[in-house]
């Protein structure tokens, strides 16, 4: 007894740096609050207050982050707080302001009730629309306001994700992330069977990547016996251990990173979601999902696994040509936009991994550079994707997107622009990514690799030129989609996207300098 006493008093609460870690729990804390908005307060009153409450927590957690990140005291190369769980580094404070500027034009997506007359969510998705059920559902206050706490718990489990300094936090963090989305994508209020099917489907398919990457860590804390990014790297750098549960470890961990990232040929699920889910909701998975998904990858990848590099780095060249190569090709067979853009990001996604192998500084930057670029084009793409409409709800086939500029010159005008972005043009943000990580890339000896992402890139371009010649060159139907006048919501988060997405492609010294202000600390 005495000796338990001893041991309980010797026992010391960790060190917290509530500064560092002020971002996450001003999101993580008002994510709580939302909840406790929706038991409480009545339902006429939600919508305003669930909107205030959720900009005001983005717009207050980026100015802790800023805070910090200016800060005398904020040390140069990082910190490690919270028992070595959490490492605030540079590429941390970089991937969380984009992450929290991504999370705020979803936002505005979600919170637009003037696209959707009552809002794009349904609180009962099985009840079928149109009926009296339905109509008693939706009442006479319109959006249900659930979305907003489940947002801003999906944003925190990503801050949390990129920033873990163990597997086991990172797990965690996984699932924070992980759950709410799997909700939000079946409340779709238009065609709610479609949007079932992809939640039941990303459920399904992420339970099975979660235990992959759990089996893994498994395999890992065998192998270093330690779940700890630090303690794995040492342990690769021995040569008295088993290779075996080092290889095995390594391999199922990536599978649960790369499915979370949508990296081919572990995108199955990408396509049905991107079209099933509620549009917003689908903005907010392609862009913040991408950057929490990678950040993970690259920490892992340069703090844990960078000594052993020679031993997985050709199984990732494979990796990185599959999903490439899978996203350009079965992209032109595509007659759905949103699954078009699905298939995009699916090469991107190949882009993105080029970069993040490289494992040098220009690589780490460059990559991170090209997920802010991407994750602005998208959010604004899949904000004028909402606007063309008929009468069962958006209108995303291709065919009913032909003479749209005839219709609706300014939006045809922006969602070239944010096709040509996305294919690499100069002059926009993803023509500066790409060439960051190419270059990255051609640097570190991978000239094959960047001949098959050119190649790729060309292939990719196609079929977002055929939408352009679609919408400029045909004539448009006589009882085609009409194309909604955007609310203040939505009008603000495309002209944010696109603002941005130019910006970084005429200006983007000042972003590849913060990308490239530091490494990983551990």
């Amino acid at each position: 007894m005495e000796t338990l006493l001893a041991q309980t008093q010797r026992l010391q609460a960790p060190e917290i740096d509530y500064l560092a870690v002020a971002p996450i729990l001003i999101v993580l804390g008002a994510a709580c609050l939302s909840v406790l908005v929706e038991a409480f307060l009545p339902k006429a009153q939600r919508w305003a207050a669930q909107v205030v409450l959720t900009l005001l927590t983005i717009v207050l957690a980026g100015g802790a982050l800023a805070w910090y990140g200016s800060s005398d005291d904020t040390p140069d190369q990082g910190k490690v707080t919270l028992a070595g769980t959490i490492a605030v580094d540079q590429p941390v404070i970089f991937l969380w302001g984009t992450l929290l500027v991504l999370g705020f034009g979803a936002v505005l997506l979600i919170a637009d009730r003037s696209v959707e007359p009552g809002g794009a969510f349904v609180a009962d998705a099985a009840v079928r629309p149109g009926t009296i059920q339905d109509r008693a559902q939706a009442g006479r206050f319109g959006m249900q306001t659930e979305v907003f706490p489940l947002t801003l718990f999906a944003l925190g489990g990503m801050m949390v994700f990129v920033a873990a300094n163990d597997l086991l936090t990172m797990f965690i963090a996984l699932e924070v992330l992980s759950l709410p989305l799997y909700l939000m994508c079946g409340l779709a209020r238009r065609r709610r069977l479609l949007s079932q099917e992809s939640a039941v489907k990303y459920f399904l398919l992420g339970a099975f990547a979660s235990a992959f990457f759990l089996y893994g860590v498994a395999l890992l804390y065998g192998y270093s016996g330690s779940v700890k990014l630090s303690d794995i790297a040492t342990a690769t750098a021995g040569t008295d251990r088993s290779d075996t549960l080092l290889y095995a470890g390594f391999g199922l961990l990536v599978v649960g990173l790369l499915f979370k990232a949508s990296v081919g040929p572990f995108h199955a699920w990408t396509p049905d979601v991107y079209q099933g889910a509620p549009t917003p909701i689908t903005a907010f998975m392609a862009a913040c999902t991408k950057v929490a998904a990678f950040g993970g990858i690259l920490r892992v990848l340069f703090v844990a696994f960078e000594k052993s590099s020679w031993e997985w780095n050709g199984v990732l060249w494979g990796v990185a040509i599959a999903s490439m190569l899978i996203g350009a090709v079965l992209g032109l067979t595509q007659t759905d936009v949103k699954r078009m853009i699905a298939y995009s990001s699916v090469a991107h996604a190949g882009f993105l991994l080029v970069g993040s192998i490289t494992l040098t500084d220009d690589g780490l930057s460059g990559t991170m550079f090209y997920l802010m670029a991407y994750g602005f084009t998208t959010i604004a793409a899949f904000g004028v994707v909402s606007l063309v409409r008929n009468a069962d709800g958006e209108a995303t086939h291709l065919s009913q997107w032909a003479g749209l500029a005839k219709r609706s010159p300014i939006t045809a005008a922006v969602f070239t622009f944010l096709l040509l972005a996305l294919a690499g043009i100069p002059l926009t943000s993803g023509f500066i990514g790409k060439f960051v990580v190419f270059a990255a890339a051609l640097k570190s000896g991978m000239a094959p690799l960047v001949v098959i992402a050119l190649i790729a890139s060309a292939v990719a371009a196609f079929f977002y030129l055929r939408v352009i010649v679609l919408m400029y060159f045909s004539e448009p139907a006589a009882d085609g989609p009409t194309v909604s006048v955007p609310g203040a919501f939505t009008t603000v988060a495309i002209t944010m996207g696109a603002a941005i997405t130019l910006v970084l492609g005429v200006w983007p010294a000042f972003a590849l300098d913060w990308a490239g202000a530091g490494g990983f600390v551990f």
